[in-house]
């Protein structure tokens, strides 16, 4: 189960280093594009790997997930980000531990154990730690739409792990890159009209914020989330939820570390209790398996169904 939280933590480090080369190589002033130009190249991209079309359901699915997960998503964040400090909305979205515990008991029949709980309040803790001072605004707006992307995203992950065979439900043959391709390219594909509204006319794009663009698509999108699937098909969304919280951290240590600065005391003190948190909301044997039976056709169950999938690669389901 480890490796799996290994590979799961490749999404939130990979989205923690967005702050940095946003600042640094993306235009200013526009996010929904931003969002677009990120979401769908990456979707493309995984779509030319595994080479496969939504097929029955799937159509309609992936365009629920697409806007849970990434065009409906962005749309808040953007919102959120024009009228709240970043810490404040970073400490809005270290709740969705909790949030998707909750989801993935009630979609999923995970119930969540004392030390998953345990681990989500200690680290939301520490990302306000880390985060938070005594000087920041608050929005009431912009805290409602950064609590919305949290809980939209949270429902969404949960929603994908049941549609695609995570918590000892059977996949229904769709493997993760395919699932999460087409998440993507229907997310990506729904915030280009919201953009030309919002925004007008795309940015000009010089060398930098091509490669800028380019990182972002790749590395902190496509290999990102499709880590991110494929961690909450195998574990515990309440893990996965915990997890995520390395991506503030790495803002956090990333930022120290180029602008030269040692961390301070509160903000080391923060960063100790959230990675406290996430172990200690390690997964346990047995992990990911749902507390209800759940039985497909046939009368077998989704986990007697699912025994082969456990050991299947990324793109094999």
């Amino acid at each position: 189960m480890w490796r799996w939280v290994l590979v799961t933590a490749v999404a939130p480090v990979a989205w923690g280093t967005n702050y940095f080369v946003t600042r640094a190589f993306l235009p200013e002033g526009h996010p929904l594009y931003g969002a677009a130009i990120r979401a769908l190249p990456a979707g493309v991209l995984l779509l030319a790997v595994c080479r496969k079309l939504p097929r029955g359901v799937w159509w309609w699915r992936s365009v629920v997930l697409g806007v849970l997960n990434m065009g409906g998503f962005f749309a808040l964040v953007y919102v959120a980000a024009q009228r709240l400090p970043t810490s404040l909305a970073s400490v809005v979205m270290a709740l969705s531990p909790l949030v998707m515990a909750v989801f993935a008991w009630a979609l999923v029949g995970e119930r969540p154990r004392v030390a998953h709980l345990a681990g989500a309040a200690v680290g939301a803790a520490g990302v306000g730690l880390m985060l938070l001072t005594a000087s920041v605004a608050v929005d009431g707006i912009g805290v409602l739409a950064s609590a919305g992307a949290m809980a939209m995203s949270s429902f969404g992950y949960v929603l994908a792990k049941r549609w695609s065979g995570g918590g000892g439900r059977p996949g229904g043959g769709v493997d993760v890159l395919s699932a999460t391709a087409w998440q993507l390219t229907a997310g990506g594909l729904l915030l280009v009209p919201c953009a030309v509204a919002v925004e007008g006319a795309p940015p000009v794009l010089d060398g930098r914020a091509v490669l800028g663009f380019g990182y972002v698509a790749v590395v902190a999108t496509a290999v990102a989330f499709a880590a991110w699937f494929a961690g909450l098909r195998r574990l515990p969304a309440a893990t996965v939820g915990l997890v995520g919280l390395l991506n503030p951290v790495t803002g956090v240590v990333l930022g120290t570390a180029l602008s030269g600065e040692a961390l301070g005391m509160r903000e080391g003190c923060g960063l100790l209790l959230v990675l406290g948190g996430v172990v200690l909301g390690r997964p346990s044997a047995g992990a990911g398996r749902p507390a209800a039976r759940f039985r497909g056709r046939g009368g077998r169950s989704a986990g007697e169904k699912a025994k082969g999938e456990a050991r299947a690669g990324v793109c094999g389901g």
